[in-house]
């Protein structure tokens, strides 16, 4: 089943009417993804909100839940968010613009990662989420498999999107020391736990409601196969049961070849683009080979500080990454980023190649992958001609293709019965 937008509308304007049933709504804000998350569908479902609140005369105010990433440009918020008035959106700084909640203890994280993890981390989440002249938060985003959390959204939105440096860093090495394929697809691993904890500990006298998609995107264009609403928890299950279902793909046996495509509206680093190693690790047979064709990457993290820690040390592996950690400052400084390094490592059990335009291939191969020409890749592997799945070339070469690695989590059947 996929939505029209109309049902769509229907179903946010139904619950709105409940939400005023229960109060007086003055002041609303809206937690919202960025334009990596364009595919949501959640620009147009807070459209939605905004059109049926502001002619009510409600102040409308949407938080861009950026994480680490970039803010979004204005051209970003029109193709994604229509015409908002671009006066209402505020973009997050997770460095500078959070409130420190209280602290999830370092033995609750020990016991739910199998003593992986001891330290404490501080749930931090920006200023707007806590100020209470708000009648109503609201976060709107997908669920969607995620390397870190297992399966994206909810308070994660909150908490990384929306959350400072602490939480985002800590989490995310919580992930790569407890292991992503252990986590992908999955609820109640440990990182979700953590957020889970902060929600009903610290924000639980925050009038907070969720409004979660599950999406797929073929040919580019934006299905919406369930749209989830509420306050507890059961809004988050509901949407990942679905999503695994539609955003999970099982192949038969190991990949040999997987070339994936990244567009360039989206993937403009390789901090983003790696979900195509993310999603695809699961699926590509030992000794197999990742062609990344990456037009737009122009750069390795999303801020100067993470693309120079990235150019120093690479994705060379998970053991090589936690030993720099434990004999550099800079990178135990930047967990988030040494986590990223870890995830964006096949740690050599396959080949991982980035075929760019914008960066040297002396930069791509300083930085622990194999470099290819984009103009050359793309002569032989036209995502234009190819089709999702598996396609076979002229001259007998099978590949596995996929046009967008962030809607979905690819896995081998004879790995995963394993």
């Amino acid at each position: 089943m996929v939505l029209t937008n109309s049902e769509i509308k229907s179903k946010v304007e139904a619950y709105l009417k409940e939400m005023e049933s229960r109060k007086s709504l003055k002041k609303v804000l809206l937690i919202g993804p960025d334009f990596t998350r364009f595919f949501s569908n959640a620009g147009f479902i807070c459209n939605c909100i905004y059109h049926y609140l502001a002619p009510k005369g409600v102040e409308v105010v949407i938080l861009e839940a950026l994480g680490t990433h970039v803010a979004m440009t204005e051209n970003e918020i029109k193709e994604m968010y229509g015409d908002i008035p671009l006066s209402c959106f505020v973009p997050h700084d997770w460095r500078n613009d959070v409130v420190t909640l209280g602290q999830v203890p370092g033995d609750f994280i020990s016991g739910i990662t199998e003593g992986l993890w001891t330290e404490p981390i501080e749930c931090q989440v920006n200023r707007l989420v806590m100020d209470k002249s708000f009648d109503l938060v609201i976060s709107v985003g997908q669920v969607v498999p995620h390397e870190v959390i297992g399966m994206a959204n909810h308070a994660k939105n909150l908490f990384v999107g929306a959350g400072g440096s602490d939480m985002i860093n800590k989490s995310h090495m919580v992930g790569a020391v407890f292991g992503m394929e252990r986590m992908m697809g999955k609820d109640f691993t440990p990182v979700r736990r953590i957020f889970d904890y902060g929600l009903e500990t610290f924000l639980k006298d925050i009038d907070i409601w969720f409004i979660l998609t599950v999406c797929t995107a073929p040919g580019g264009q934006i299905n919406t196969h369930g749209i989830f609403f509420g306050d507890t928890r059961k809004v988050l299950e509901d949407a990942i049961a679905l999503s695994q279902k539609t955003n999970i793909d099982f192949v038969e046996t190991g990949i040999k070849k997987c070339v994936v495509y990244l567009d360039p509206k989206e993937f403009k680093s390789t901090w983003l683009g790696n979900k195509s190693v993310y999603r695809t690790r699961m699926a590509i047979a030992d000794g197999g080979e990742l062609l990344v064709l990456a037009p737009g990457v122009e750069r390795f993290g999303e801020d100067p500080q993470i693309d120079k820690l990235i150019r120093k040390y690479g994705y060379k592996g998970r053991l090589n990454t936690l030993e720099q950690y434990k004999k550099n400052a800079d990178l135990r400084e930047n967990a988030g980023c040494a986590a990223h390094l870890i995830h964006g490592s096949s740690d050599g059990r396959f080949k991982i190649s980035y075929a760019v335009k914008n960066i040297s291939r002396e930069e791509i191969d300083g930085a622990g992958f194999c470099s290819a020409s984009y103009d050359e890749m793309v002569k032989r592997y036209d995502p234009e001609k190819l089709k999702y799945g598996y396609n076979t070339l002229e001259d007998g070469e099978e590949i596995y293709f996929i046009p967008n690695p962030a809607l979905g989590l690819w896995i081998n059947k004879e790995k995963f019965k394993d």
